[in-house]
């Protein structure tokens, strides 16, 4: 034990560390490694109950600062959480800087719609988005050349890998040196079996792929951070199918590439194009992804419709605060609401004046 962070000691230093993995109400803190000593030690934590109260939760990739430090039995309490940069809801991440992309080239076969679906989404966040294309080894060449070719015009440099035979692994390590990675991507294209071959010693359990349907199986049940040997914190994020498009129609246009290239060079005969049906506009034309703008435009018209449809929030729902977190519960009836004190003392103020006049 470092003579410095002795527990015996009557104010031990508090420590900060990066919340790597959350579970009911404990988290996992690694501590920064350029911490003499101590650095990368996993501490199991709960939240002072003051963070509580005020609504403040530890999610992964949080920055957190930890005290109470049992040295011997390796617990703490997070005790303060830094502001986040950034801000994934699903799935939970907080202060990742990248989007990897994971696809597979074949097994299951790359279907450019669903690919153009996943980078939609990944562009959405705000983050950096990269493309790597997996199990190259089961494809020729010429396949694989032409697909590179084909993402270029999207607008997206692909890295090309093969977990199985190792090809650009090494490589890739170096990309994602020194910063959170979020790895998504259809179930079954070697997310885990990635993470696996960039950190020997994560033991991700991976699955094969259904020769029926060829789809593969979720692996991944929760949100976790693993440490690559280079220093960079990947998270590898439970599977899914289908990404919705779920944002405003005029922000879509700027989830594509190929539309922000365009629109570098002129404008739009209207401000509020949607590059769909209207006169002099230079989006629309002859691009591969361009039907592919057009049915996520009328998904996006169709979600703000459905949101302008609900009932506003107000109108139904009021909202308690008395434990510090924001919390709403359904508005009673007018015949069945409870006369505020104020408003009966006022009433009765109000009647005592019509008496005195009287």
């Amino acid at each position: 034990m470092p003579q410095n962070l002795d527990p015996a000691e009557s104010n031990p230093p508090p420590l900060v560390g990066t919340v790597i993995a959350v579970q009911a109400n404990f988290c996992n803190v690694q501590i920064d490694p350029d911490v003499p000593e101590v650095g990368g030690k996993l501490i199991l934590c709960t939240r002072r109950a003051r963070l509580q109260k005020i609504g403040i939760s530890a999610i992964v990739g949080d920055r957190v600062t930890i005290d109470e430090i049992d040295w011997q039995g390796l617990k703490g309490v997070v005790i303060d959480v830094f502001p986040r940069h950034s801000l994934l809801d699903r799935p939970p991440v907080a202060n990742a800087d990248r989007i990897l992309l994971v696809f597979a080239l074949a097994e299951p076969a790359l279907d450019p719609f669903l690919l153009s679906k996943f980078l939609v989404k990944a562009e959405s966040t705000g983050l950096q988005v990269s493309l790597c294309l997996n199990k190259s080894d089961l494809v020729s060449d010429k396949e694989r050349q032409e697909w590179c070719d084909r993402l270029g015009e999207w607008g997206y440099l692909p890295i090309v890998i093969s977990v199985e035979t190792g090809l650009g692994v090494k490589e890739l390590q170096v990309e994602l040196d020194r910063q959170i990675t979020v790895f998504a991507g259809h179930s079954g294209v070697g997310k885990s079996s990635l993470t696996n071959a960039l950190i020997p010693d994560s033991n991700i359990r991976v699955a094969t792929v259904s020769g029926k349907l060829s789809r593969g199986r979720h692996t991944t049940r929760h949100v976790q951070l693993f440490t690559m040997p280079t220093g960079g914190l990947i998270a590898d994020t439970p599977g899914f199918n289908q990404p919705d498009i779920a944002c405003a129609p005029t922000e879509l246009a700027g989830y594509f590439p190929e539309i922000r290239q365009r629109l570098t060079t002129g404008n739009c005969q209207f401000n509020n194009c949607t590059h769909r049906d209207e006169p002099n506009c230079i989006v629309r034309g002859e691009w591969e992804r361009y039907p592919h703008y057009l049915e996520f435009l009328a998904d996006a018209i169709a979600w703000e419709q459905q949101l302008q449809s609900q009932p506003k929030l107000e109108n139904n729902l009021k909202q308690k605060s008395s434990t510090g977190k924001k919390k709403f519960e359904p508005k009673l009836d007018s015949k069945y609401r409870q006369i505020a004190r104020h408003t009966l003392l006022q009433s009765q103020g109000k009647l005592s004046d019509e008496f005195d006049d009287d």
